[in-house]
Formats: C-alpha cells, structure tokens, sequence
C-alpha cells in the first residue's frame, strides 16, 4: 500500500481535464478546485441505487468536492462482478484511493488484492474485513449491533409474551446477513422467528414477500425488515392483508422513515446516517493518506434506535 506523494497528486491533477468518466456503472467526476499540486484523486464505488446509496453518493461528492479533491465515481449495482470492473476502471485513472461501498464481503478479497497490486489503498464504508491490514480505513455501521436493537425493542414491547417474528432480509451478502444475523442473535426465548425471506433490497420483490408471509403467518407480530423502502412496502401489503397489528422495525433513519415512526405506521428504525458515512469516508481517506495521526483507521458510525419517544434524536440521514 503505497502513501500517496506530491507527484501522484500531481498526477492526478492531470486527470481532471476528464469531465465525466463511463465506468461500468456509470461514473462522474467532479473538480476539485484547489492548487494543482495539492488534489487528491478520489474514486468511489457505490454498491446499488437503493435511497441509502443515492444520499451516500450525495454526501461523498459534497465532502469531496468541499475538500478540494478530485472525485470518479461508479455504482456496481448488487452485482460482484460490476464492483471488480468499476475498481480495474479506477485503478487504470490512478487516483490516490478508493472508496468503496461494497455488494458482498466476500467479494472484497479480488477487489483488495486487485488495488494492493496497483499500489492503490481502500477505504471502506458501512462494514470491515476480518482482516484489515491491507486496507486503509472504513467509515463502520456496526450492522450486528443494528439488528440488536431492533431486536431489544420487540423484547420491551413483547414483554414476555409468546410471540410470532417474520423476517424480510434484503439482498444475500454482507449488509443483509449481518442485519439479520444480529437481530436473530439477540431476540429472547418468547420471540420465535416463524418466517425469513429475502426482499432483494427491492420495494416490489418485498411487498410480494409480505403478503406470502401474511397469509401463510396469519398470527403474525412482528415483522423485521431490512431497510425502510422495503418497510413501506412490508407495510402496504400487511394493511391490505388486514394485519394492520403487525408492527414492523427496520433500519436508517431516513427522512421518511422517521415520519413513520412518529406517525405509527412504523415501530421502531436504527438511524445510521449516511450523510454521516459519506462525510467520514471522504475525510477519513484523505487524513490517513496524509498519514494524520489524529484520524482513525476504524471509525464507528453513531446508531439511535428511534422510537415515537425520542424522534427528535434523529441525526440528519441524507444531505440538502
């Protein structure tokens, strides 16, 4: 892993003449605006389209371009294969790191080994490796400890009551499994998990999952789901379905989402904010790059779980 030096900066700088980059999921670049010799170059690749990743992209291109670096991006598309063309795509433009908001921990190991070979470092967001050493840093959502307090809340609400707990995942990977696994992990004896399906992260995939739940859980309580764009979903089917009782927790903190936490419609969400993942992520990378003793290899993004009682807690989840 190589520190990056005034001349790759230099070399950098000679980039921006590019104004916008096709990448395999379709890139961007913006300008950054300070002296040549002081740009950064900066390539992100987000890992879908879901609301999360728009605000996400919003946030790093906005920290980004407020810290004077050059920024390329790219968006894999829940697709592992797309992730390691749109990080061979970046390797090829020379910028001075990336970030990397990954489909699949699993599919990280190609996509490391690829940049470590290229003198390229990593930087990532939302989850970490097991093994870090041969990555620059991660802006973390501890996703298990998300799961937990979903999981915490229906054992307060439950009360010792024997009670019925559908699941709605979201896509077969790093996200989704550690959600799931943590709120599983956490749930007391009282709370049986009677149904768990994946929503694939998609509102349409997710309501059809709901009323295939629904009818075959009848008696269903809860319900956790994955991310709060498939939660309204969750929710439009069950309210068809007559379950207008089932109550749903779920994850982000959205604008949206935090509505429906006061108006009812939703239970309870985890706020990770991914404003917050962006703005860290952009920052964090340049500050380890200048090897800035003052910034952390692991930064931990703060999580409240939001209830009716404390929506006013809430941190900001997608930039203006």
């Amino acid at each position: 892993m190589k520190p990056t030096t005034r001349s790759r900066r230099t070399t950098a700088a000679s980039l921006i003449g590019t104004a916008a980059l096709v990448l395999s999921g379709c890139g961007t670049a913006n300008e950054g605006s300070g002296a040549a010799g002081d740009l950064v170059a900066l390539g992100f690749v987000n890992g879908a389209n879901t609301h999360f990743h728009q605000c996400l992209l919003k946030s790093v291109e906005q920290t980004a371009e407020a810290e004077k670096a050059t920024l390329y991006s790219a968006n894999s598309k829940q697709d592992a294969g797309t992730e390691l063309s749109n990080i061979e795509d970046m390797i090829a433009r020379n910028v001075d790191a990336l970030i990397v908001q990954t489909v699949n921990v699993d599919a990280l190991e190609g996509d490391i080994a690829k940049a470590k070979s290229a003198g390229i470092p990593i930087f990532l967001t939302s989850v970490a490796t097991s093994d870090m050493s041969d990555v620059l840093g991660v802006a973390k959502v501890d996703l298990k400890k998300v799961g937990e307090l979903d999981a915490g809340w229906i054992e307060k609400d439950a009360a010792g009551k024997n009670v019925k707990v559908g699941i709605v995942a979201g896509a077969p990977g790093a996200a989704s499994d550690l959600l799931v696994g943590g709120f599983k992990g956490a749930l007391p004896a009282n709370a049986e998990v009677v149904a768990n399906q994946p929503g694939m992260f998609n509102p349409a995939k997710a309501q059809d999952v709901a009323e295939n739940m629904i009818q075959a859980q009848p008696g269903l309580d809860y319900a956790f789901v994955a991310n709060e764009e498939m939660a309204f979903a969750v929710r439009k089917a069950f309210d068809a379905a007559g379950a207008k009782d089932v109550k749903i927790v779920t994850v982000n903190g959205t604008e949206d989402g935090i509505a429906a936490v006061k108006s009812g419609q939703l239970s309870a969400t985890v706020a990770n904010s991914a404003m917050t993942i962006g703005q860290t992520a952009v920052k964090n990378t340049i500050g380890l790059l200048d090897q800035d003793q003052g910034v952390d290899k692991i930064a931990n993004i703060p999580l409240v779980l939001v209830t009716k009682d404390n929506v006013s807690d809430a941190p900001q989840y997608c930039p203006k």
